[in-house]
């Protein structure tokens, strides 16, 4: 794998970095509620030392009735310099996940024109498999001043995607499982319709990883995208349930070189509560 302190790191080039003085490291696990799992009680019982820990769900807009949606700059400005992370500082993010949440912040950090941020390949498991360093102390935190510059071309809102759906002048790519793209399955979530967007694409987020969490290489990345018909000479826009896997489509993508991405921040939970939405089911 290649080092991309942009995109994607390997255990060997954090644990290189670790002591680095403008480094700064986010635990950024989440878990679906029907796990049980605590993804604060775990940070704080072990971490990668000097780990911060990234809440998906307090760092978001409240304002919205939808689930972790993009927070407001002036929250993210607020709680990152709080933890310490502001300009010149190489932020890398990791989680201890399922449904590999890092790359969630990843985006998140892009959103607000911060670019020198990374997803750390195959994550926490991967750290600790391999015997390196954990703790269970909080780290020592200095308020530091952060810029942000919020980029609307990398979010699009339900109006915007349907235009895509209707118009096909964009790829609309699903992380979704199969079963939930073609509609064979009750959504998680209660009250949602069940199906996908007309016109979009299914790419499960678990093909583009290898079996030990780390994502595959560009050229296996592309030949997944191609494989679920997905056109990457048109610009992109990433869907799941809620906005979090859809994050690593858009990861995959930047690894690719595609430039051309957004993300849907609302997803399925949205599209799927709307009457008036057009749905569809099956693999087309």
């Amino acid at each position: 794998m290649q080092d991309d302190p942009k995109t994607l790191v390997s255990t060997e080039w954090l644990a290189a970095h670790l002591n680095d003085p403008d480094l700064r490291l986010i635990d950024a696990s989440w878990h679906m509620p029907a796990t049980g799992r605590d993804a604060r009680a775990e940070y704080e019982a072990a971490h990668i030392p000097g780990a911060r820990f990234f809440d998906i769900d307090a760092v978001s807009d409240s304002r919205s009735a939808l689930p972790h949606m993009a927070p407001p700059t002036e929250l993210f400005i607020s709680r990152m310099r709080a933890q310490g992370i502001g300009d010149g500082h190489q932020v890398v993010i990791y989680d201890n996940s399922d449904v590999r949440s890092a790359a969630r912040v990843w985006w998140t950090f892009r959103l607000m024109g911060k670019t020198d941020v990374a997803v750390l390949d195959g994550g926490f498991a991967k750290w600790q498999s391999e015997g390196r360093e954990i703790e269970d102390m909080p780290p020592v935190l200095r308020d530091r001043h952060i810029t942000v510059q919020r980029q609307a071309g990398l979010v699009r809102d339900v109006t915007q995607v349907a235009a895509a759906s209707k118009l096909g002048d964009h790829e609309i790519i699903d992380a979704r499982s199969p079963e939930r793209f073609r509609g064979e399955m009750e959504e998680p979530r209660p009250g949602l319709r069940s199906g996908h967007i007309p016109g979009s694409k299914n790419l499960p987020f678990g093909r583009l990883l290898n079996g030990d969490g780390t994502m595959k290489d560009p050229d296996a990345l592309r030949a997944e995208f191609e494989a679920a018909g997905v056109d990457l000479s048109k610009p992109a826009i990433t869907s799941c349930g809620s906005g979090v896997t859809a994050a690593i489509l858009s990861l995959a993508l930047e690894r690719i070189g595609h430039r051309h991405h957004s993300l849907y921040d609302g997803s399925w939970t949205e599209w799927g509560s709307f009457d008036d939405l057009n749905i569809a089911t099956g693999d087309a």
